[in-house]
């Protein structure tokens, strides 16, 4: 990590540094942009409706017990995919309790609709196998603690790797010493939230609400630290006092 003096603000940081800073966090918020992008159009598909809503959230981890993952993907987020026929086709199977007999039918489109994206390299369901999709034809329970455990591992590493290196930074804005603290550890606080919700709500649905307060705050702390940081290297404000 860079050696920076005791004391040394944004302001004060030669043109080398501020370029660097500028350019990690201007890619960091791109890409939480990027995340909150593949959030609506993922998540946020899941009871088939647009935006986010408790209701996407509890079916993504609680599951909708009411039918099948295969089903509810087709009628939520992976409604587009098909066109309208094709959808009405595999749901029928679904409810019908997925008779293979039928595969010879059902096979094929799901070859030509979804194997694309659910093959062997993507790590998503194979669907296209019987045995996977005989399975997904079962009532839906949501995420598995496999891939709970997978995606937990994956967010907690990364994303608390991203708030080190977003809050080093904002450590060095002219900022009330108070506020600067409840920013950099607000982070890393709701991260945990975040993903510690996702674990209850995959038994207890009421906890939903606690993966939509830990995204936003989060990503509002983000937010506030980045645009301090690029505001205070820049503006002549800052960069014209010393």
């Amino acid at each position: 990590m860079v050696e920076i003096k005791e004391g040394t603000t944004l302001g004060k940081l030669s043109l080398t540094y501020r370029v660097l800073f500028t350019g990690f966090l201007l890619v960091i918020g791109t890409g939480l942009m990027m995340a909150g992008a593949q959030i609506m159009l993922t998540h946020g598909m899941a009871d088939g409706k647009a935006g986010l809503s408790m209701n996407d959230i509890v079916y993504s981890y609680y599951g909708n017990r009411t039918g099948s993952k295969l089903e509810s993907a087709l009628t939520g987020k992976m409604k587009s995919k098909a066109p309208e026929d094709v959808n009405f086709t595999l749901i029928q199977w679904v409810r019908d309790d997925a008779p293979m007999e039928q595969w010879n039918k059902i096979g094929p489109l799901l070859e030509k609709y979804c194997a694309s994206c659910h093959n062997a390299e993507s790590g998503l369901p194979e669907v296209t196998k019987q045995e996977v999709a005989k399975s997904l034809a079962e009532i839906d329970h949501g995420a598995s603690i496999s891939t709970l455990t997978r995606v937990s591992h994956i967010h907690l590493f990364g994303i608390g790797f991203i708030f080190l290196f977003v809050g080093w930074i904002f450590g060095m804005a002219e900022f009330d010493q108070f506020w600067k603290l409840i920013l950099i550890s607000t982070p890393f606080a709701f991260l945990v939230l975040d993903i510690a919700s996702w674990w209850l709500t995959k038994f207890w649905p009421i906890w939903a609400w606690f993966t939509m307060i830990g995204g936003f705050g989060y990503s509002l702390a983000s937010t506030i630290m980045i645009g301090t940081c690029l505001a205070q290297m820049w503006l002549p404000r800052w960069t014209q006092k010393y």
